[in-house]
């Protein structure tokens, strides 16, 4: 999904001279084509499971607050529906110190057969704050890992989860579990993220190493970071700035 947001992004054109790139040859080979682009989307448009006890892959976003989670879940959408869409919810009006998104949230994202959708579900969840009493409990994401617990769950950041709430789920199978963790941080605030929610996010990301659950990092927000990045996305990898994030 990632290579494919960042050609289709990558395709925009703008007459406003763009600046001269810090390195000559990227620093990350990456072929900016129709043709690539167009493999790469029919790819996962014809992606399909082999496991008989597992329908969707869950793919968890997680990232502090702002970082551009459920923005990326409209992006991947957008793509995938060849048009600008909006499935979740995302509201700069919270203010950069509280979370929009305040329960735990599955995607489904739809084909063009009727009733049909993607193997796959994209989770949107609160994002993560310094202070213990604020944001996704960190307990409640090693949970969600796990798959115990259950889509609309809401959040409650001054404690985790009960064994006896409704949205719990005491034996979860494969199914209900995470398959890839995604961090999300946003390229114009990473020195700005607070340590402890830094901290939050690697107590959770070796909780997930430790299940064997695959990883990805994405960094949206680059054309905030990095004045090259956004006269022309395709020049990203020939940024100074951006390597060094």
């Amino acid at each position: 999904f990632f290579k494919i947001l960042h050609s289709f992004m990558g395709s925009k054109q703008t007459e406003v001279p763009t600046p001269e790139p810090d390195f000559d040859a990227p620093w990350r080979p990456v072929t900016w084509s129709e043709d690539t682009k167009g493999q790469m989307l029919n790819t996962v448009k014809n992606f399909q499971l082999r496991a008989a006890d597992v329908t969707e892959l869950k793919i968890l976003l997680h990232g502090p607050i702002g970082a551009g989670k459920s923005t990326f879940v409209n992006s991947i959408n957008s793509v995938l529906q060849g048009r600008n869409t909006s499935i979740a919810l995302a509201d700069s009006t919270a203010g950069p110190s509280q979370s929009f998104t305040l329960k735990l949230k599955h995607y489904r994202l739809k084909k063009n057969e009727p009733g049909s959708f993607y193997p796959f579900v994209l989770s949107d969840i609160m994002g993560l704050e310094p202070e213990d009493s604020r944001g996704v409990h960190t307990e409640d994401m090693i949970k969600i890992l796990q798959g115990h617990i259950n889509d609309g769950y809401a959040f409650n950041p001054l404690s985790p989860i009960a064994e006896t709430d409704p949205k719990y789920m005491s034996n979860p199978g494969l199914k209900d579990r995470v398959h890839c963790l995604v961090s999300v941080l946003p390229a114009d605030k990473i020195s700005l993220i607070p340590d402890e929610a830094i901290k939050k996010m690697r107590d959770v990301r070796k909780k997930a190493s430790e299940l064997g659950i695959p990883q990805v990092v994405i960094m949206p927000m680059v054309d905030k970071a990095c004045p090259l990045a956004k006269q022309d996305l395709s020049k990203i990898y020939n940024s100074k700035k951006i390597k060094e994030k």
